[in-house]
């Protein structure tokens, strides 16, 4: 009877160790395309909503586009790449000051890009994935134009998020990297947060 107990003891341990051994191994029941998928399928589903459509509702349906695309792209690692070498001497309050501040400006830089959705068609491509960093290829189709969009994802605490976005040979971190070192360069950081702030970045024509 003991030896039974001690066999039933071990394997429970065993399954319940099981889940820890895939946290730490940093595996993701989601693939890379499931997690593209499911946010930009949210976000269609936001912006074809009928009851949302209303312009009073106009902030609450942004506020909902923010959360779904918040949940799933890491603005600290878009943050931190954007900057480059310019992140490291930040203290912690610092980066968190940059990041808050980079995080409300691309959502209401590209709010209404998002929002002037007129059905065009997402077709996924490929997923490529090498080791905790991925690619998923993507194509927004229109009746006249089909435009490559391609996200670049990370593996973080069991569950991928995104940090890139390319689209049409274009990076998003790699356009804003390029200004705010010419910003940095040409003023300081102070001036950067200060265009943040007044949302008087420039950003690339293409």
């Amino acid at each position: 009877m003991r030896q039974d107990w001690l066999a039933r003891s071990a394997t429970c341990s065993v399954i319940l160790a099981c889940p820890l051994a895939v946290a730490w191994a940093g595996f993701s029941f989601e693939s890379p395309t499931e997690v593209v998928r499911g946010t930009v399928g949210e976000v269609i589903r936001i912006l074809e909503d009928p009851q949302l459509k209303d312009p009073a509702k106009r902030l609450p349906r942004r506020r909902m586009l923010e959360e779904v695309i918040a949940a799933r792209f890491d603005y600290a690692e878009m943050s931190k790449r954007s900057l480059a070498a310019h992140w490291t001497p930040l203290t912690d309050a610092e980066r968190g000051e940059f990041v808050e501040l980079f995080k409300s400006f691309l959502s209401d830089r590209y709010a209404e890009k998002i929002e002037g959705y007129g059905g065009q068609q997402v077709s996924y491509l490929s997923e490529r994935i090498e080791g905790t960093f991925a690619e998923v290829r993507t194509e927004l189709r229109s009746s006249k134009v089909a435009i490559p969009m391609d996200y670049r994802l990370f593996l973080n605490a069991g569950r991928w998020h995104a940090y890139d976005i390319i689209v049409d040979g274009v990076s998003l971190v790699k356009n804003y990297r390029s200004q705010f070192e010419k910003i940095i360069r040409a003023d300081s950081y102070q001036e950067l947060l200060k265009r943040l702030r007044e949302r008087t970045v420039v950003e690339s024509k293409k």
